[in-house]
């Protein structure tokens, strides 16, 4: 099991004397991985491409009146409490004070969802999501209770999925499953300040074999409904960019911003790596290497020395794109219409709209992060230019918010576009809708090494697309360095079948 490595009481302790290590990338994979080697008493070094470090973590802070203002979270925002490793980085760089609840979707009743209606409470959708999830049932009859479970289960799925790949989900939700849930008593899982929600972690929680009995496609989809409304969800009070910044100022080597990585040549005992400097480029002849940037980014490199099966993953790889729009806010105005913060699904272009808290200055304003969306409803905005886009979203989401109308309410927007930024070429790996053994089979091969060349980030982790994936990555791969051997390395790689050989 993945567990942070021990301390070393020096350069001498490290398994085979100290190695000198060039990480690729100043994101979390890649700081963990420097502070892990470090810690065992190796020799590290970062290259980062661009001129920033932390990765796809992203918080932008606003100015207002000549002082920093509120601040968005333009990339990872939230933290599932059970997460234990980045909890317990968190500890470890005495950032246990920022903790605070990150509300998440459908959390305030006040806040909104769509429906054939128009937009309603959450407090108030009960009713009208029961009566059209029935509509598309059989003629099979069911408890209320059922129907209000299969009503809020197909709500978060919504909320959850880009509307594409809801389409093929929505169905998924039978009457073998409703038929199941038909013979639990719901009682004790109605929440809500009416009592008219159900509580999902808790019903799967305590009946695995309702899980279990969903359709492959929805059961594989259920750990990202459930991490996204979760109740035991945390964020980092002064922004989620204090935790790399932590992790550089604990970090030994050097740290080279501009940096961009652009070959890479892997020998039998040393790793080429091609770097542009500005308006040079030079060479430089590593020991080790370990790439943490996604490998959205390493297929655009000019790779030599890797196997074909390496090529193929890195090529293969699906990420999707993410996109989040912040507005600048005069005032928190949705406190006035109830919303004290979580996230309305608003459906649309927009999909989610979440409500940070307003914490700082209330002279500096507010933020509301208008839209966050993933997969192809990212890519639709991505298409357009800024002053569109945001107009868009603007004009979408005032009516659900007209207040956005009024002069002077928007001060300033902000937008992060990960597909389409150079750096990340998408916002995460997604193995939706795959079976469990080809998951855990592409893992291992995302993470497999190149002779002296390893592999870490969220696309080699169980847990992809979260902060957790990025350090549980790390953690592997420091360990993959510390027990290196060249030699039993190359008779290892000689022995190897290849994917055609394994499947013929």
């Amino acid at each position: 099991m993945t567990a942070p490595l021990q301390d070393s009481d020096g350069p001498d302790d490290a398994i085979g004397g100290p190695k000198r290590v060039t990480v690729i990338g100043a994101g979390i994979a890649g700081l963990v991985t420097a502070y892990e080697l470090e810690r065992l008493g190796h020799h590290v070094q970062i290259l980062e491409g661009s001129d920033e470090i932390g990765g796809r973590i992203r918080t932008h802070r606003f100015s207002g009146a000549g002082e920093p203002g509120p601040f968005a979270e333009m990339g990872a925002m939230r933290i599932p409490a059970g997460h234990r490793l980045t909890m317990h980085y968190i500890a470890e760089l005495g950032l246990q004070n920022q903790v605070r609840e990150f509300r998440t979707l459908f959390s305030d009743d006040a806040a909104y969802l769509p429906s054939s209606a128009g937009y309603l409470r959450v407090r108030e959708a009960h009713d009208t999501l029961v009566d059209e999830f029935a509509t598309g049932l059989p003629s099979a009859r069911y408890r209320q209770d059922t129907l209000l479970f299969g009503a809020w289960l197909d709500a978060s799925i919504r909320a959850i999925a880009p509307r594409q790949f809801y389409d093929g989900l929505h169905s998924d939700i039978g009457v073998e499953l409703l038929n199941l849930v038909d013979d639990i008593d719901l009682t004790p899982y109605r929440c809500g300040t009416a009592r008219n929600r159900i509580d999902l972690h808790a019903l799967f929680a305590d009946h695995p074999r309702v899980r279990a009995s969903c359709p492959p496609r929805l059961e594989r989809f259920l750990d990202d409904v459930l991490d996204e409304t979760s109740s035991s969800i945390v964020r980092l009070k002064d922004g989620m960019d204090e935790l790399p910044r932590r992790l550089a100022s604990r970090i030994r080597g050097k740290i080279s911003l501009g940096q961009e990585v652009t070959g890479i040549d892997v020998h039998d005992d040393t790793v080429t790596l091609t770097v542009r400097q500005g308006l040079r480029t030079v060479t430089r002849t590593c020991d080790y290497v370990v790439c943490t940037i996604p490998f959205t980014v390493l297929r655009t490199l000019r790779l030599t020395g890797f196997d074909q099966d390496k090529l193929d993953i890195v090529h293969e790889t699906k990420y999707w794109p993410a996109t989040k729009i912040a507005f600048h806010c005069r005032e928190p105005f949705w406190e006035k219409d109830g919303i004290s913060g979580g996230a309305s699904f608003t459906g649309g272009h927009v999909r989610q709209t979440y409500y940070p808290p307003a914490e700082g200055d209330p002279a500096l304003g507010a933020v509301l992060l208008a839209s966050y969306t993933i997969g192809p409803d990212a890519e639709a905005l991505a298409r357009m230019d800024e002053a569109e886009r945001d107009a868009l979203v603007t004009k979408e989401l005032s009516v659900m918010h007209p207040e956005l109308r009024r002069p002077g309410m928007v001060l300033a927007v902000a937008g992060r576009d990960w597909g389409a930024r150079r750096w990340s070429r998408g916002a995460a790996t997604v193995r939706w809708g795959q079976e469990a053994a080809l998951r855990e089979a592409e893992r291992r091969e995302c993470a497999r090494p190149q002779k002296g060349l390893f592999f870490a980030g969220e696309h080699c982790s169980s847990k992809p697309a979260w902060i957790e994936g990025a350090i549980e990555s790390a953690i592997d791969a420091a360990h993959e360095i510390e027990w290196y051997e060249p030699r039993a390395s190359r008779v290892f790689a000689a022995s190897r079948l290849s994917r055609s050989e394994r499947s013929a």
